[in-house]
């Protein structure tokens, strides 16, 4: 089981300039995470710490692929990723986040970054999540198909068909010959 005490970074002990982080993400890491979209992957995450007076601007870079569930046939499926990402950090009195600006305890100085990884990984992936044609598993197609035919068949005689539509039925047939 993976740690997430790695993913902790003491902004106290930040040198000034440039600070270079990285973490090689695994099934295990999506597993302490224990998040909604993804299960499994392999992505390797960059943190940049940079240290100005007042602030930390910590740039996020991820690549690699992630295993989601397939829409269609709910088998996993791998999904390239790559996105890079941008937080500040400053100290305050309490902890809290509001937009892309988190206040960190000035007594603690700890950011977590375990779950902001996650949240860029999973923002990245595109919103519909398919196989690529004939790559979905066919015995889920089959019982899909099966559903949609049971489905359509199941209501009355099908109501009378606008002429329009049925001019455009014979186009379809006229191109699939």
């Amino acid at each position: 089981m993976c740690s997430l005490e790695s993913f902790k970074i003491d902004l106290k002990e930040v040198q000034d300039g440039l600070t270079t982080i990285n973490f090689d993400l695994n099934d295990d890491y999506f597993k302490a995470i224990d998040g909604p979209e993804v299960r499994s992957g392999a992505v390797k995450t960059t943190v940049t710490i940079s240290k100005t007076a007042d602030f930390y601007e910590l740039k996020f870079h991820s690549e690699g692929t992630v295993n989601v569930p397939c829409d269609v046939c709910l088998d996993d499926m791998e999904q390239p990723i790559s996105t890079d990402n941008r937080l500040l950090a400053k100290f305050g009195e309490e902890y809290s986040e509001d937009d892309d600006l988190i206040t960190v305890e000035k007594d603690e100085g700890l950011i977590d970054v375990s779950w902001f990884i996650y949240e860029f990984i999973a923002l990245s992936l595109p919103i519909k999540h398919v196989h690529e044609p004939g790559k979905c598993n066919p015995a889920m197609i089959k019982v899909l198909e099966e559903h949609s035919a049971t489905r359509s068949s199941d209501g009355e005689q099908e109501a009378t068909i606008d002429p329009r539509w049925s001019e455009l039925e014979k186009l379809k047939t006229i191109i699939k010959d």
